[in-house]
């Protein structure tokens, strides 16, 4: 067997890790997927993660559209616009790992912060600035989830999940857009976000008992262990990288 299909196997199952992540928490597959698809082929990061981001979050809107929290989705969206423009400047003239400690420690630092409290405190804004950094962080990186997550971790379950679903689709489309703008999307990135796809399908279709477990009490547990383990390995990528 091949290397390349070797690192595209991996590829997968780190998609497949991700979307089972993701399909009960409501985000994660950056987490598990970005730095694998780095370490096998950093010219298709961040762009075949988007693709991903993209698409995930159709198949939860599918199922948990009532959940959708649209007041907050605005004020995260309206965060997340000039959060991707700061995202396309930092791909193109600043050291991606500097970024990638600084937010990693940022999310850890709240994490902590929020860990003792019943919840965080939804507001106008916090979660446009959560949006504003998950801009930054999510078209520079592909991990975009903890701030947003971290403003909602006090809501059920499928709130959480339908809200995210949304913010992360439109987000990963508009990163998209950017990233073709300062032409740092090449075409080779695209086909491999499309190929990875099925892999994408089969971790959510397997997330169901997860979503049942969780949202019995677990979400928000689920959510500050998620994000923290996001920050952890966003900070290994960059110094590694």
């Amino acid at each position: 067997m091949s290397e390349t299909v070797l690192l595209f196997l991996a590829a997968g199952f780190a998609v497949f890790a991700g979307a089972l992540v993701q399909g009960g928490v409501g985000f994660g597959l950056a987490l598990v997927a970005a730095p694998v698809m780095t370490m096998a082929d950093p010219s298709v990061m961040p762009g075949a993660m988007q693709v991903m981001n993209a698409t995930l979050p159709l198949f939860t809107l599918a199922a948990e559209w009532r959940g959708v929290d649209w007041r907050g989705f605005g004020w995260a969206l309206l965060g997340r616009l000039p959060g991707s423009a700061v995202g396309a400047f930092v791909v193109v003239y600043v050291s991606l790992p500097v970024l990638g400690v600084l937010v990693g420690s940022m999310v850890l630092i709240a994490v902590a912060l929020t860990a003792r409290a019943v919840s965080v405190r939804r507001t106008a804004a916090t979660v446009t600035t959560a949006g504003f950094v998950s801009g930054v962080t999510g078209t520079a990186t592909g991990i975009g989830g903890p701030p947003v997550a971290l403003v909602f971790q006090g809501a059920e379950g499928p709130r959480i999940r339908a809200t995210l679903a949304l913010y992360f689709c439109v987000s990963a489309l508009l990163s998209l857009a950017v990233l073709g703008a300062v032409d740092r999307l090449p075409a080779r990135a695209l086909a491999v976000g499309a190929l990875l796809v099925p892999f994408l399908v089969a971790g959510f279709l397997a997330s169901g008992p997860l979503r049942r477990y969780l949202d019995r009490g677990r979400i928000r547990i689920a959510v500050l262990v998620v994000a923290s383990v996001s920050a952890i390995a966003l900070i290994v990528q960059s110094l590694a990288g």
